[in-house]
This record gives C-alpha cells, sequence and structure tokens, in this order.
C-alpha cells in the first residue's frame, strides 16, 4: 500500500512538475514571438539609410524602451530623440510598424491621468522634457486626453523650473545656475511647439530668451564656437572665472544647440520679431562649424582641436550638423551651400563610420557615449576628459540625428 502511494505521489509530482514547465514554456515564449520575426528580418540594401537604420534599431530593439540597451522602462531624451526621428520617417513613409514602434514605448509610460512612469517632475531635470514631443502627434490622432494630460504635466515643469538670474533654465536642479548647450534641444522644440498650439504663442518670447542666454553668454568671439556649459555664478571648479564658460568645445553639445534651432524655428511665425534672431543664431554657428569640417567631411570630437592626439573623428555631432545644415539649407534659414555640406558630411559617415552586418544592419562606430561636467565622479570639461570618454557604437545621439539627416537630404 506504502508502495502504491509513493508511485502514486511520484506521478502526481511529475504531472504537477511538467504542467508547471509546460506553462512557463508559455509564458516565456509569449513575448518574444514579435523578437523572433524581428530577429529573423533581413534588412534590404535597397533602402533608403533613414529605413535601414530604423529597421535596424527594431529588429536588435523589439521593444523601443530597449533602445540604449536599457535593460528596464525608462522615460528618457534618447528615446525622445530616436522616436521623433521615427515620427519624421513615418511622414515620409507611413509603415504602421513604425507608428506602433513610437506609442508602445509612450503607452509604457503614460498613464490615464496624465501621470508619466519613471519621470520625477520635482528633480527638474530639462533632459526629461524632450520626448514629451511624441506626445503631440499622438493626442492629434487619438484625442486621447491622457497624452494631453501628460504634456500638461511637462508645461507644468517648464513654468515651475528653477532659472539663471538672467532668465535661462538651468539643466538640472542638481546644477544650479548652469545653462549647457544640450538643455536648449532638450527643452526648447517641446516648448514652442506647446506655446503655439496650446497658448496662441505667447511664450515664444521665453523659448527666444534661452537661444538669447547662451549665445550670448557662452559664444566665443575668437572663433564663433559655442563653449559646452555655462555657469552665471562662476563658482564651478570647471567655470571660467571671467566668463563662467566651460574650457572646451564639444561637437555633441554643438549639435544639440543647431538641432535646437532648426527644430524650434518651425513654430516661430516668419513675422515674430525673435525668428530673425534664431535665423542669424544658426547662421553664425554654421558659419563656425563649416570652418571645423574635415576634408572626409565629418568633425571632431573637439571641435576646435583638428587632428590633435587623440582627438577622433565623431559620429554624433557629425550626424547632428549635416541634420540642421541640411534641414536650416532646405526650409530657407541657411545658404544653399550647406545643403553639399551635409551631404559631404552624410557622405563621411556611410563611408568611414557606418558598417553594414551581413543581414543588412547598420552600425555606426566612434560615438562619444557620453560627457558632461562637474557632477561625481567630478568631469572637468578638459580636452583630455573628452577625448578619453567612452565610445558606443550605434549610441542613440548618433542613430536619431543620422535618421533625421538621412531624410533631410533623402539619401
Amino acid at each position: 500500500m506504502k508502495k502504491n502511494l509513493k508511485n502514486s505521489s511520484f506521478a502526481t509530482a511529475v504531472l504537477l512538475f511538467s504542467f508547471v514547465l509546460i506553462n512557463c514554456k508559455s509564458v516565456a515564449q509569449e513575448p518574444s514571438k514579435n523578437t523572433e520575426n524581428q530577429n529573423q528580418t533581413t534588412v534590404s540594401s535597397t533602402l533608403k539609410w533613414s529605413d535601414k537604420m530604423a529597421l535596424t534599431l527594431m529588429k536588435r530593439y523589439p521593444e523601443a524602451y530597449m533602445i540604449d540597451n536599457a535593460k528596464t522602462p525608462k522615460w528618457d531624451y534618447v528615446h525622445g530623440l530616436v522616436l521623433h526621428s521615427f515620427e519624421e520617417l513615418y511622414k515620409k513613409n507611413p509603415d504602421p510598424k513604425y507608428a506602433a514602434y513610437i506609442r508602445d514605448y509612450v503607452d509604457n509610460f503614460v498613464q490615464n491621468d496624465g501621470t508619466i512612469k519613471t519621470y520625477e517632475l520635482e528633480k527638474y531635470n530639462i533632459d526629461m522634457v524632450v520626448a514629451g514631443r511624441l506626445l503631440f502627434n499622438l493626442y492629434s490622432t487619438s484625442k486621447e486626453e491622457k497624452y494631453l494630460k501628460a504634456m500638461q504635466l511637462l508645461r507644468k515643469q517648464l513654468e515651475e523650473h528653477p532659472r539663471t538670474q538672467s532668465g535661462g533654465f538651468w539643466h538640472k536642479k542638481i546644477y544650479p545656475n548652469q545653462m549647457w548647450l544640450d538643455g536648449l534641444y532638450m527643452g526648447e522644440p517641446f516648448y514652442a511647439q506647446y506655446t503655439v498650439e496650446f497658448e496662441k504663442g505667447k511664450n515664444l518670447d521665453d523659448v527666444a530668451k534661452q537661444f538669447e542666454q547662451i549665445q550670448l553668454h557662452a559664444t566665443d568671439p575668437k572663433t564663433g564656437l559655442l563653449y559646452h556649459g555655462w555657469d552665471e555664478s562662476k563658482q564651478m571648479p570647471w567655470a571660467n572665472k571671467e566668463t563662467g564658460n566651460s574650457p572646451n568645445f564639444w561637437s555633441r553639445a554643438l549639435g544639440w544647440y543647431a538641432m535646437a534651432l532648426v527644430d524650434a524655428l518651425d513654430y516661430f511665425p516668419k513675422d515674430h520679431p525673435k525668428q530673425k534672431d534664431l535665423v542669424r543664431y544658426l547662421n553664425n554657428v554654421s558659419s563656425s562649424l563649416a570652418k571645423y569640417q574635415d576634408k572626409s567631411g565629418l568633425w571632431y570630437q573637439v571641435t576646435d582641436k583638428v587632428g590633435e592626439k587623440g582627438n577622433y573623428l565623431e559620429g554624433s555631432g557629425s550626424s547632428m550638423f549635416a541634420y540642421a545644415f541640411a534641414k536650416g539649407a532646405n526650409k530657407g534659414y541657411l545658404p544653399s551651400k550647406y545643403k553639399k555640406l551635409a551631404n559631404k558630411a552624410f557622405d563621411g559617415l556611410t563611408k568611414k563610420l557606418i558598417k553594414t552586418d551581413s543581414d543588412g544592419t547598420i552600425t555606426i562606430t566612434d560615438v562619444c557615449a557620453v560627457a558632461g561636467l562637474g557632477g561625481n565622479p567630478y568631469r572637468d570639461g578638459s580636452y583630455e576628459y573628452y577625448i578619453n570618454e567612452v565610445k558606443k557604437d550605434n549610441d542613440p545621439k548618433a542613430t536619431g540625428p543620422f535618421i533625421l539627416a538621412a531624410l533631410e537630404l533623402n539619401r
């Protein structure tokens, strides 16, 4: 009798184990069906560069939150940048999978009450605003209130965001009195679009003021380039004690600034008193950048230190300049010669920095992963600091602008 009971218990345990195993397998495999299909996709060599890069990213990151190798979902500026490029691509090639990729990302975060998961307003981090650009189209096409409420939440951040005494947004609450070039891209295109669509443009002067402040304080009179950061208090160890500026010109920071100008200008009517000023800033920085374009078409990591030891031709800044030059020329803000310079830059990217894998996917190499000022561990803004920051293939700060440049150039 005991033996039968043992056999019976053993059989039951085996059945139970099998049932659990089968169910575990089905649960584990369910979300990966899409991944499997995408992993088997071959990216055709006949596609335009914009589609090649977009499909590459979708293949490597089946869920958009995975971009930048993120392990858990996060509302973040790199996703905002890349998915904005997908929005622009969708306008030219309305493939529903591009729209779904964007919406799936946003719906991971935006709740019915308009709150945004992982977003913390009280940190007053200007980087967190840029992904809000994705909400405008979703709201206009769906009329779902949650998207409007999420935009209003980000607008609330800008309303309360700490500022320099002269009125410029701090880069983050943890970086008091500091404006960084990066912050202009993170905040101003969203701010400009929001005030035009929901406030009858009443705050366009304030948008322009952000550019005015950084132009006034961070421009080097000798080269015409803008320094990465400006500390109004002049207290930071990296800040020049007379000007408050950081010590070097970083191509990606300049790229953020140039892209911020061409994107914010979309919302400035030609007869707006500040529109001509923004166009002038764009011409000034573009003229200065053109002097430092390498014969390859690319730009160096530290913009003005051409060919110096350790400096390298960098992928994100070069992609950003290609985009800003091309869009600026297409919109009539810049002379037509900048379209040629943009094409030269794009040739440099595709010939020198792009690798194509056997499945047709593409990779931009020689991209600076990240750079900043201050913080812990401390970043001093020196030449040695910038050239020794880690490089990362297909970093989103390059892939997004690469798609945008390819679209503007119709390549």
